[in-house]
Formats: C-alpha cells, sequence, structure tokens
C-alpha cells in the first residue's frame, strides 16, 4: 500500500485493464444498437454494407486492444526501468 502513496507502484495498468474489458464489450453493444445510422452511413442494407460495417467494428476492437496494449507496455517498461535503477544503486 505504501508503494502506491508514494508512486513507486503504479495503479494505472490495473485501471486500464478494467476500462478495456468495459469497452471491449460496449463497442460491439453500441455498434448494434445504433446500427441503422450505420447502415445508412454505407447506405443500402445488402449483405455488403453488413460486411463493412462488420469489418469496421472488428477494425475498432483491434485498435483499442493495441492501444491499451501500448499504454500497458509504457507502464511495464516504466516499472522494469525502475527495477534496473534500484539493481544499480545497490
Amino acid at each position: 500500500m505504501m508503494d502506491i502513496l508514494t508512486f513507486e507502484h503504479f495503479i494505472t495498468p490495473s485501471v486500464l485493464i478494467f476500462i478495456y474489458y468495459i469497452g471491449l464489450f460496449f463497442i460491439p453493444f453500441f455498434s448494434w444498437r445504433y446500427r441503422e445510422k450505420l447502415v445508412s452511413i454505407v447506405q443500402k442494407t445488402d449483405k455488403k454494407s453488413l460486411l463493412i460495417i462488420f469489418v469496421v467494428i472488428l477494425l475498432l476492437e483491434l485498435m483499442w486492444r493495441m492501444m491499451f496494449e501500448m499504454m500497458i507496455g509504457y507502464f511495464d517498461i516504466h516499472n522494469y526501468l525502475q527495477e534496473i535503477q534500484g539493481q544499480l544503486k545497490k
């Protein structure tokens, strides 16, 4: 607990994982909920437009995952550099 209070350990990776899972389920939910607007953007509701919408949702999910992997990786690198700095001081 003292590490968190003195900012020696970040809670951000845990919070980021929680937010990632919220978004993981809400992106498809809101895409499905507003599908009529998405379809009107693509024009007609034929198989081609539904396929385009499906691909867009998949790309949004992939982008969402990559964004969080990058942020969590940054904090992992920071923690690793802190460990190396602590070993060098010994």
